[in-house]
């Protein structure tokens, strides 16, 4: 990626950064870490290896996707140069109004150089694909578990059956990807869109053909790889689970009891939550109301939720940080071999 390009995609995460950490009231954040210790630690700590099962998961799909056409045989992804774009991706997409924005240009740029422009904007497509369609899975797999686990109200007769019926029809509409594809459709559904139209109408015109080719090697992934496929899945999963024990870790502080069926709830249904109010830079606000919601609903205390929601949000900030600081040790990449 050109140095321009690196300059611009870390001045813009830093300045909103700045602005998002201005928010945070610094005495009650030391506060909250001290009275954590060492849990906050492993809490921050954890992402370092969480942010590996993402990074498989992108790894296996790019050393797959256009192989079985002899594409870029001898192109070499480093995995540790790969960890580093995702930290920096999912930093830009923390900081970004509407998340995706920042980190998957980002992560296509990047990658472009070494194995290809369209090859890796398949890879990235069918990676957040990937990313998205596991939370949908978990969220689903999350309402048994809820019903297992948890005593019922007459809200979550209602609201269970909503959550798994949303799921289940998202899973139905990424299998349809997988199968047959999403750029053309994608843009298609874009081009119709009044803010956008005249943008994506010319677009989808200019790029008929390699947008097909895009969205070839997307369903070539599932229906020839289906190994690679589930894998990818899987690792995304564990991911998403994984992810609850930094939750667990720090109620472990104000609630020795607390089990991971509780965290793996109180995550499953914060995340949801958050999703929702997608557009907001680093989910303000939506995250923190997901964590009062979700542990008020598993009947405890609203001083549980904000305390999590405390230290959940000082750990986004430091990685994001860290994210940030990633992109300026990126060196250059040597060009696409032909």
């Amino acid at each position: 990626m050109k140095k321009k390009y690196q300059n611009a995609f870390f001045i813009f995460g830093l300045l909103v950064l700045i602005v998002m950490a201005s928010q945070l009231d610094f005495r009650e954040v030391w506060a909250g870490i001290q009275h954590a210790g060492y849990w906050f630690f492993n809490a921050v700590m954890l992402w370092f290896f969480l942010y590996f099962f993402n990074t498989a998961s992108w790894y296996l799909i790019i050393n797959t996707i256009g192989n079985d056409q002899g594409v870029c045989r001898r192109c070499k992804v480093g995995f540790m140069w790969l960890y580093k774009i995702t930290v920096s991706a999912f930093a830009l997409n923390y900081a970004t109004p509407g998340g995706l924005m920042g980190g998957e240009p980002y992560r296509i740029m990047s990658l472009s150089p070494k194995i290809g422009t369209k090859r890796a904007s398949s890879s990235v497509i069918l990676f957040v694909m990937t990313h998205i369609y596991s939370h949908f899975w978990f969220w689903l797999l999350s309402v048994p578990l809820y019903i297992l686990t948890q005593k019922m109200t007459p809200l979550t007769y209602i609201l269970l059956p909503i959550i798994a019926a949303v799921a289940l029809l998202a899973i139905w509409f990424f299998q349809r990807g997988y199968r047959k594809g999403i750029a053309v459709t994608g843009m298609n559904i874009l081009s119709h869109f009044p803010m956008v139209k005249r943008w994506a109408q010319p677009f989808v015109e200019r790029n008929k053909e390699k947008l097909a080719e895009v969205d070839a090697q997307i369903a070539a992934l599932h229906n020839q790889n289906p190994r690679t496929f589930t894998a990818a899945v899987i690792l995304e999963f564990l991911c998403r689970f994984f992810s609850t024990f930094e939750i667990y870790f720090i109620l472990l502080v104000i609630m020795p009891e607390v089990t991971i069926p509780q965290c793996v709830l109180i995550y499953a249904f914060t995340t949801l939550f958050a999703n929702i109010l997608f557009f907001m830079p680093l989910q303000l606000g939506g995250r923190e109301g997901g964590f009062l919601m979700s542990t008020e609903g598993l009947s405890m205390t609203a001083q549980a939720g904000i305390f999590v929601a405390l230290l959940v949000r000082v750990r986004e900030l430091i990685w994001t940080a860290i994210g940030l600081a990633l992109i300026k040790f990126d060196k250059r990449e040597k060009a696409l071999e032909k």
